[in-house]
């Protein structure tokens, strides 16, 4: 008897989340412990700093490229960030959900949706929400790294990316990492398993019924 291998195609995870609600902690543990999972490589025209590696940390490309990319429809997303663009190249996304593979995206609102506009059903959307805007500012303090002009300002901006929240397919409070990143593994193993993903669902069910 032969058996049969049924073959998935991948899915784009997506993770948003305002500045301290803890989304690149819940993505650097699941990356961690998901073999199957990787994360998606942006292209930016911002200069390499020192200790980043090309094709790792991000594609580094000349402005002019990025603008024929722009124009060639090869990014699924990109915007402009102070004077820098960022993007999302659209074949190793489109040739790592072909194989089955998973891709993890950290980015806001606006990139969500326009990765929305060319993914379809491959686009699943979580949204992570801090347990209180008092633990909120909490976080950002404590992270030691920005100003007190600079916290208040991403606190001004965190209730503006909350208001997006209805964009999204689930909704996480990270209370706690650890549940957190549980709860998302959650999502990923009931997403792999939806009819829609599998691939010759069609031809195993045939083989099923007649008896092989």
């Amino acid at each position: 008897m032969t058996l049969f291998s049924i073959k998935r195609r991948g899915l784009m995870l997506v993770l948003s989340s305002p500045s301290g609600a803890g989304k690149t902690s819940i993505a650097r543990e699941l990356l961690a412990i998901d073999d199957n999972l990787e994360m998606s490589v942006s292209a930016t025209t911002r200069p390499r700093r020192p200790g980043e590696v090309h094709g790792v940390d991000y594609a580094f490309v000349e402005p002019n490229e990025f603008r024929d990319m722009i124009d060639d429809k090869k990014l699924l997303e990109y915007a402009k960030v102070f004077d820098y663009y960022y993007g999302t190249p659209r074949k190793p996304v489109e040739e790592a959900l072909a194989s089955g593979r998973d891709i993890l995206f950290d980015i806001d609102w606006q990139g969500t949706q326009q990765l929305a506009e060319h993914a379809g059903e491959d686009l699943i959307r979580v949204f992570i929400l801090p347990p209180s805007t008092r633990e909120l500012e909490r976080r950002l303090k404590t992270r030691a790294q920005d100003s007190a002009s600079v916290v208040a300002n991403r606190m001004a901006k965190a209730m503006d990316e909350i208001s997006h929240y209805p964009e999204y397919d689930y909704i996480i409070v990270n209370t706690v990492l650890e549940d957190s990143v549980a709860n998302l593994r959650s999502i990923l193993t009931s997403e792999r398993l939806k009819r829609k993903r599998i691939l010759g669902l069609t031809d195993f069910i045939k083989q099923l019924r007649e008896g092989s």
